[in-house]
């Protein structure tokens, strides 16, 4: 993930500093496991990401550690012409570490994202809850360093999502950092219901959702699209898994491949709108 495309007070709240650690360590583990059992020909397959292969993903996520470690940054020159998948300056950092560490062996990579890990561990222990309301910057704005870390459970499941479904180890759909990634979509209904798909006045949408994390969130658009709780028949009815939810509000696919698993109820024209505009990632 190179972004997001939410406005910066979307994530404007206080967190608890024990859900997050518990979340970090919970998708770290998870990823290693699923690390550990690759083979070199999964480490090289293609993901979903465009330019990116499971080594390169993997390669993102220990150099943002890395870098959160203090680590310096890769002496590496990006030609951003040459690289139609990166829309803005965070994707270009991105890549610096991509590349730097593109020719790693499956092997060695997972060795330097253990190590990233296990520094952060180690780090994370050390700090207190008035360390995470702190004052910091986050790839979606100035917020505080416990929203950042929201962000890092959310950005790492969904890349270990994207690993997961390149070599097709299916898995850690629920738990906590399962959680801390569905809240992180939750939080972005209203802005992609209002904004991106611009739904009139008015209108709700009601998303019913199954799977691992079953759900019903409506959201009304009086003004600003918000999450309420209807006593009304919504304007539309949206039902599908979680999962699926998840994958397409992080752009990984469109809702047109997918239509055997998605119900429409209510206006379809509108439905379908929002189905075209979940992505709230860059």
């Amino acid at each position: 993930m190179s972004g997001t495309d939410m406005p910066p007070d979307a994530g404007a709240q206080a967190v608890d500093r024990s859900t997050l650690i518990a979340a970090l360590h919970d998708v770290w583990e998870s990823l290693d496991d699923v690390l550990a059992r690759l083979t070199p020909a999964q480490w090289a397959l293609a993901t979903c990401l465009l330019g990116w292969t499971v080594s390169d993903v993997v390669a993102h996520v220990t150099g943002t550690e890395c870098m959160l470690a203090g680590d310096p940054v890769p002496a590496v020159t990006i030609d951003v012409s040459s690289l139609p998948h990166v829309a803005n300056d965070i994707g270009a950092a991105n890549e610096i570490w991509v590349q730097a560490l593109r020719a790693t062996p499956g092997a060695e990579m997972l060795r330097l994202f253990r190590d990233a890990v296990c520094r952060r561990r180690e780090a994370l222990e050390r700090t207190t809850q008035a360390d995470f309301d702190a004052p910091s910057w986050t790839p979606a704005g100035e917020a505080t360093y416990g929203r950042f870390m929201q962000l890092r459970v959310y950005d790492t499941w969904m890349h270990e999502q994207d690993i997961r479904t390149a070599t097709g180890i299916a898995g850690h759909c629920s738990g906590p950092a399962a959680t801390v990634s569905f809240a992180e979509l939750r939080r972005a209904l209203g802005y992609i219901v209002g904004k991106r798909a611009a739904l009139p006045n008015g209108t709700s949408v009601r998303f019913d959702l199954t799977g691992a994390l079953p759900a019903r969130i409506d959201v009304m658009v009086e003004g600003r699209a918000q999450i309420v709780q209807l006593d009304k028949t919504p304007t539309v009815t949206l039902c599908m898994p979680s999962e699926l939810l998840m994958w397409l509000s992080g752009g990984r696919s469109s809702a047109s491949g997918h239509s055997s698993d998605i119900e429409i109820r209510g206006d379809d024209f509108l439905g379908r709108r929002v189905l075209d505009h979940l992505a709230f990632t860059i």
